[in-house]
């Protein structure tokens, strides 16, 4: 029995959501402002559109609706100055992510440039972080433990700081959050021994300490790649994570258990946890032809694929291509590349659907022999340096996020 799919309701359902009848809805679907496909004998309408018609028709009712939308991909509810969104991807404090990427940036020197505002000319030592956090949670973990578990598992073993608490930004707050960024990386080695962890710890940066900890590859170019990834992934204005990372700091907590809030809201399957719905796709073919066949099935009942249409980039997530083009320096003749690029062809070729970030990361963790889960640990570490930044701003603003409901009971 195949599940429903949530983002996707049937014309009863979603009729019941715009308080309309069936012709209504059959007729914003030929203007164009709901999209409908075909699911077996019926048609199915998509949650978005009909969520986004449904905050702007009761945005002409009143205030009150126009802020029950702005948790739907409607207007902005806060200000900030990390980063904002816009057709050619992510700016971080005004500086354009592919042209950060372009110059050879490290993620370091991006994860400065967030929490200050300021881009140095080269990072500042990061300091090496003690093992006893992640040896303290090794006993929790074994082989099929997934790298954002042990994550998750590290950062609820942390104590918190003092100075973290201080609304001035104090150097030894910057400090503390090195040494948490770099635990992080070191995090999935949990388990896996004293030299594997060590390896982890010693490494210079994010990207090699997170390759170390994952057991991938030690080349320049590996640790170039998943840098590169962690750089484009750094901050992507008020996603979910990022939401309730600045939830938790607005009520005061520290900034372990902010991260903690965030990487829980991460590991959901319409967040970070999308790339393991991929690496589940792409993993039940033993041939790429096998892909080809099923995408065909696939789209013919149309039915979504995950990895696939960001809200943000109707025209294509710009962070996707300069991943795919760091897999062809180390795919070589990977059948879990070309499952993943039959996939991505056909999207494309068919639906014209373009690949998200989240199937370009898969495909370049499968590129580097990474093991399963290692998209979403590369996601989580990234996305990360923004966590912070974010956590900073809004002790700095100096309230509690705390929204209103609209009661609906009888």
């Amino acid at each position: 029995m195949i599940r429903a799919d949530p983002d996707w309701l049937s014309a009863a359902a979603a009729a019941e959501l715009l308080s309309v009848r069936r012709a209504t809805l059959y007729a914003y679907v030929s203007r164009g402002l709901v999209r409908a496909r075909a699911e077996g004998k019926k048609r199915v309408y998509a949650r978005a559109d009909l969520e986004m018609l449904r905050v702007r028709s009761a945005a002409r009712r009143g205030h009150a609706a126009v802020a029950g939308g702005a948790l739907l991909w409607g207007e902005p509810v806060l200000d900030t100055r990390i980063s904002s969104v816009d057709a050619a991807g992510p700016r971080y404090r005004g500086h354009a992510a592919l042209e950060l990427l372009q110059s050879e940036v490290s993620s370091e020197r991006v994860g400065e440039l967030l929490w200050s505002g300021e881009l140095p000319a080269r990072a500042p030592p990061w300091p090496e972080a003690s093992s006893e956090p992640i040896e303290r949670v090794s006993g929790l973990v074994d082989a099929d433990t997934r790298p954002l578990a042990a994550m998750l598992l590290v950062l609820a073993s942390l104590p918190g700081s003092e100075c973290d608490l201080s609304l001035a930004l104090p150097s030894e707050s910057v400090e503390f959050a090195r040494s948490v960024l770099r635990l992080l990386a070191a995090a999935p080695a949990a388990g896996k021994g004293r030299r594997v962890l060590a390896a982890a710890l010693r490494a210079p940066s994010l990207s090699a300490s997170l390759l170390a900890a994952l057991g991938g590859p030690k080349t320049r170019a590996a640790r170039r790649a998943v840098d590169c990834a962690l750089l484009l992934l750094a901050d992507h204005e008020l996603n979910a994570s990022t939401f309730s990372a600045r939830v938790a700091a607005g009520a005061g907590a520290d900034l372990p258990r902010c991260l903690l809030a965030a990487h829980a809201t991460l590991s959901g399957r319409r967040h970070g946890g999308m790339c393991d719905r991929i690496e589940d796709m792409a993993g039940r073919f033993a041939r790429p032809e096998q892909a080809l066949a099923w995408v065909r099935g696939e789209l013919a009942a149309r039915r979504a694929l995950p990895g696939f249409g960001h809200p943000l980039y109707p025209g294509g997530d710009p962070r996707a291509a300069p991943l795919f083009e760091l897999c062809a320096e180390h795919e070589g003749d990977s059948p879990g590349v070309r499952t993943l690029a039959v996939i991505r062809e056909a999207m494309e070729l068919v639906e014209g659907e373009r690949p998200t970030v989240d199937l370009a990361l898969v495909a370049l963790s499968v590129s580097l022999g990474l093991p399963a889960g290692s998209a979403t640990a590369i996601f989580a570490l990234g996305r990360s340096l923004g966590y912070v930044a974010h956590v900073f701003e809004q002790r700095e603003q100096g309230h509690l996020l705390r929204p209103r409901a609209r009661y609906l009971g009888a």
